[in-house]
């Protein structure tokens, strides 16, 4: 490889901002809160981050988020996965956000909420855009959702869709209908996870009863050509997160991954880093890691960042610079 795929200009699009927290800055957090994590040391926090599936991920998750509090400590997680993406050729991120495991520990919502976008506020001096979705959690009771939907409707001016995450298997999508519903009628966005520990019917059930516009993973989608032949002719993206994939064992090892058979089959494909404090890697070093271990050219990369910026929820003028900032390094690298 002759180009450093790594700055390659982009779009990230699914990033659980939650799953940015870096073990120092867990440490750095519990000690202003005075919250005591499991762990001595921030070498055996980072140890603990071997997962067998995505459940065993899921506990350390949410035990670590335990020491986000305040405004200030959201500010300071959001901006921190910013500047980091950024370096790695990130302009445009749309971040994903569990509110509702955040107000069960007693954290009002606006402080979880105005934290975030002062951090993307503050990222427009980074050439970043961007804009937050909330995510529901779908192995939690519906009431739950509902209660943080209602909160998040004097917010909406600041939210640009709705997603649906945690354990897919055996928490099918249909009971989120109502919300989802509600929320595409006052102008939001839609995206559901689907598709990556559960099978291509997790993928049909969020388009069908969601209405989703973006499938989170997806990459079992290829067990069913009709779903695939839907997919295609829809121009219905996935957002996948190779490292995700392998670090919670959807697939063996990166040189299993269907990312090039889900290029070959015409699928709108992006790549994206999920929760990369805990699974090895920004969406820089994901999309450098496939372009190496698949041995992707220009043509190719700038497909993945293209498809990255056109299944984005940017503005058309900003999917227009970022779609010339692509060119350029598509020509910049050529020969």
């Amino acid at each position: 490889m002759t180009f450093d795929a790594m700055l390659l200009p982009k779009a990230e699009l699914h990033l659980h901002i939650e799953g940015t927290l870096e073990p120092e800055l867990a440490f750095a957090l519990a000690a202003r809160n005075g919250v005591q994590l499991p762990f001595a040391s921030v070498e055996e926090l980072r140890a603990a981050y071997s997962f067998t599936d995505l459940q065993s991920f899921l506990d350390l998750y949410y035990a670590c988020m335990e020491v986000l509090r305040t405004r200030e400590d959201f500010r300071d997680l959001a901006a921190a996965y910013l500047r980091r993406a950024a370096a790695e050729g990130v302009r445009h991120a749309e971040l994903f956000f569990d509110a509702q495991a955040h107000t069960a520990r007693g954290v009002a919502f606006a402080d979880v909420m105005g934290g975030l976008q002062d951090a993307l506020d503050d990222a427009a001096l980074l050439g970043l855009s961007g804009g937050l979705i909330l995510s529901f959690l779908r192995d939690q009771p519906i009431e739950d959702a509902e209660a943080v939907w209602a909160e998040a409707k004097g917010h909406l001016d600041a939210i640009i869709g709705v997603g649906l995450d945690s354990a897919e298997v055996g928490n099918p999508a249909g009971k989120f209908e109502g919300i989802f519903a509600e929320a595409r009628a006052l102008g939001l966005h839609a995206v559901a996870h689907a598709g990556e520990e559960g099978g291509p019917e997790y993928v049909w059930d969020a388009l069908r009863s969601l209405g989703a516009e973006r499938i989170d993973h997806g990459i079992r989608s290829l067990e069913d050509p009709e779903l695939v032949r839907h997919l295609v002719d829809q121009r219905v993206p996935l957002t996948v997160c190779p490292f995700s994939n392998v670090r919670l064992r959807a697939v063996d090892t990166l040189a299993d991954h269907p990312l090039p058979a889900m290029l070959r089959a015409g699928l709108h494909v992006t790549v994206n880093s999920d929760d990369p404090a805990y699974f090895g890697g920004y969406a820089g070093e994901n999309i450098e890691a496939v372009a190496e271990q698949f041995a992707l050219g220009r043509e190719e990369l700038a497909l993945l960042a293209r498809n990255s910026v056109t299944a984005s929820f940017a503005s058309e003028e900003r999917k227009a610079e970022l779609a010339a900032e692509i060119d350029a390094w598509e020509g910049s690298h050529g020969g």
